[in-house]
């Protein structure tokens, strides 16, 4: 009998598995969801498109070329992702009361009721809680368990795609030992790079050294912490996480920025990383900060508020644009971060998203409010509806459906949600009147679950509801 045990839930490829659920017509093709601009990135990828070698985090055009023809490449719906986790996790906290959720798509959980248990009760239940998630939300979960966080977080990994995998105590260290460092908790780029030049690849060789070789190696503070859990070694608490305040990214450049171009061309990938991040928190933002580390190392930093939380990348990207100083005023940038703060479950997705937000040459020199109160006032809808691929339509007959193709003056639409199973396709001139955009999150088709949602929690996410506006 064991006595503890941990389980790290992990949604599979969630964000490309939400719109394989919500558009039937995607199930079983390889779908990549992320920014759609030259420098976009890979925000998910569905199982379909790894097998090429996409991955989340890859360069849009480059996992586009991976993948090839084939490739359905659609942008995030925060909103969606965020209405399908809170739902996954009311399951999973209907059986385990304390869950750590970590994203979207993971947490830990220790279910007291396993305290004890066999590896083969822990099993069982492990696919108990699968099946019910699945049953509730049609979305699939791999479950990882065992004696603490690292193992049973190693152990979801291994599980994927679909799966269950329990370590046992009598196995943890063999599965530890032939395992990268990288794969453990705490171990990021620059910590592997140091450890590989002293020979150290394996978790077994940094579990080998003593106490004074770690903290050597990797710091009096960390160093201990990280010897303990390659050891097998983990007794943190399972606890419910306190959210974060800001979500930020930043890169240092190995030779200064000199130019207003150079740093657009630099803040695009930095920003899209971000976006990445607050996607996988589940909620928006509406304060984004731009960080400006000049070469004589003083730091400049410059925010502006919108008027409501968003996901939405296109107006958060082109605010952090916004708000960009030039080198040639303020002297030569050597880092450059942008952070997203006053995050909030309550979002609005762009109602213009293709729009150019970026700001005119001549409002350079405009205040940043100023800056921020001319990107949201109101705008007239054009005669032609701005369809893009993706975007989520009502047909008064056809009912709710999702754009599929755009351009020449016509939009392709598929009418399908998650019950409907592949719905049927039907071309439109762009400005017809028979269409107008849909709340993304109807693409569930959880009528009893959102209605209690909306009536019992005035915290849940906003959808793209034109006449809400």
């Amino acid at each position: 009998m064991e006595s503890r045990w941990v389980l790290h839930l992990d949604m599979d490829a969630f964000f490309a598995s939400v719109e394989q659920l919500t558009r039937p017509t995607l199930r079983g093709r390889p779908v990549l969801v992320g920014g759609l601009g030259g420098r976009g990135v890979v925000a998910g990828a569905s199982y379909e498109s790894r097998v090429f070698g996409a991955r989340s985090a890859m360069p849009m055009h480059q996992a586009r070329r991976m993948v090839g023809i084939a490739a359905v490449v659609l942008p995030p719906r925060g909103v969606v992702y965020g209405v399908a986790s809170r739902r996954v996790f009311e399951v999973v906290r209907g059986v385990v009361p304390v869950v750590e959720q970590l994203s979207f798509d993971e947490a830990f959980g220790e279910p007291p009721q396993l305290a004890g248990a066999s590896s083969g009760e822990v099993e069982e239940f492990c696919e108990q809680l699968r099946r019910r998630v699945r049953d509730v939300t049609g979305l699939v979960a791999s479950v990882g368990a065992g004696s603490g966080k690292q193992i049973a977080k190693i152990a979801s990994g291994l599980a994927k795609p679909d799966g269950i995998r329990v370590v046992g105590r009598a196995e943890e260290r063999s599965l530890l030992d032939g395992l990268p460092v990288r794969r453990l908790w705490g171990i990021g780029p620059v910590a592997e790079e140091k450890l590989n030049r002293l020979g150290i690849e394996t978790i077994g060789q940094l579990a080998a050294l003593t106490d004074a070789e770690v903290a050597n190696i990797l710091g009096a503070t960390i160093g201990p912490a990280l010897h303990r859990l390659a050891r097998g070694i983990d007794d943190r608490p399972v606890a419910e996480r306190a959210e974060a305040k800001q979500i930020s990214a930043e890169s240092t450049f190995a030779v200064d920025l000199n130019s207003l171009e150079q740093l657009h061309d630099a803040i695009d990938p930095i920003a899209e990383h971000a976006h990445q991040r607050l996607l996988r928190d589940g909620r928006g933002a509406r304060t984004v900060t731009v960080k400006l580390k000049k070469s004589d190392m003083s730091t400049l930093t410059r925010s502006a508020t919108l008027p409501y939380a968003t996901a939405e990348a296109g107006a958060l990207v082109a605010l952090a644009r916004r708000l960009l100083l030039d080198p040639r005023e303020i002297g030569p940038i050597r880092l450059l971060g942008v952070g997203f703060s006053g995050l909030s479950d309550v979002r609005q997705e762009s109602l213009f998203p293709d729009l150019d937000l970026a700001a005119p040459e001549s409002e350079a020199h405009h205040s940043v409010e100023t800056a921020a109160e001319a990107m949201f006032a109101p705008v007239s809808e054009p005669e032609a509806a701005p369809w893009r691929v993706g975007d989520d339509v009502v047909h008064r007959e056809l009912g709710h459906g999702w754009v599929q193709g755009a351009g020449h003056g016509v939009a392709t639409v598929r009418f399908e949600t998650r019950s409907s199973g592949p719905g049927q396709a039907r071309t439109f001139p762009a400005g017809t009147e028979d269409l107008s955009r849909a709340n993304p999150i109807d693409s569930l088709d959880w009528a009893d679950y959102l209605g209690a949602l909306r009536a019992d929690d005035t915290s849940a996410p906003a959808g793209d509801d034109v006449a809400d506006r």
